[in-house]
C-alpha cells in the first residue's frame, strides 16, 4: 500500500525544473503526482512517476542524487473538513504528518493526498481501520521495479 516517490534537490535557478522534467519526458516517464518547495538556494522536488528506476538513472545520470522514499496515498471525498476527519484518528495514534501534498481530478468529486507519516505502517492501520481508501502503485500507473 505504500508507494515509491522520489525526492531530489534541484538548484532554485531558472531552467532547472525544466531540465528534470523534459529529460523525464524524453525518457517516456509519465508523472503522477508532483511537489516543489522552496527552501532558499535548493528547492526539495518530490515525484511520483510512472517507472520509478529509470526516473532514478536518469537522475543520477544528471549529477541530481534521487533519494527513493515511501509515502502513502490516499483518496478522500472533496468536500470542507474531510482533511480534518482523517488527520484526527492519526492524532490519537500519535502519528505525525512528516509532509504532505495533494491534488484533485483522479476521480470526480475527491482528492488524492500524497503523505509521509512518522510511520507509514502505523499510518495504513489506522486509515484502513477508519475506511479511508488507500491507493496503490497500480491506481497510479507506477512501475516499482528495481533495476
Amino acid at each position: 500500500m505504500k508507494l515509491k516517490q522520489i525526492s531530489v534537490s534541484i538548484e532554485n535557478a531558472p531552467g532547472r525544473l525544466y531540465e528534470v522534467t523534459h529529460a523525464l519526458g524524453q525518457a517516456g516517464i509519465n508523472l503522477r503526482a508532483l511537489n516543489l518547495v522552496d527552501s532558499g538556494d535548493f528547492g526539495s522536488l518530490r515525484l511520483l512517476v510512472s517507472d520509478i528506476a529509470t526516473t532514478r538513472r536518469i537522475l543520477m545520470e544528471r549529477h541530481m542524487p534521487a533519494r527513493v522514499d515511501d509515502v502513502v496515498a490516499v483518496q478522500i471525498e472533496d468536500k470542507p473538513g474531510r482533511l480534518s476527519e482523517i488527520l484526527k484518528p492519526l492524532t490519537e495514534a500519535n502519528v505525525n504528518v512528516m509532509y504532505m501534498y495533494a491534488f484533485i481530478g483522479m476521480a470526480a468529486n475527491n482528492a488524492v493526498m500524497i503523505f509521509r507519516f512518522s510511520d507509514n505502517d502505523r499510518a495504513i492501520d489506522v486509515l484502513q481501520k477508519h475506511g479511508v481508501h488507500i491507493l496503490d502503485a497500480k491506481s497510479f500507473g507506477i512501475l516499482e521495479t528495481e533495476s
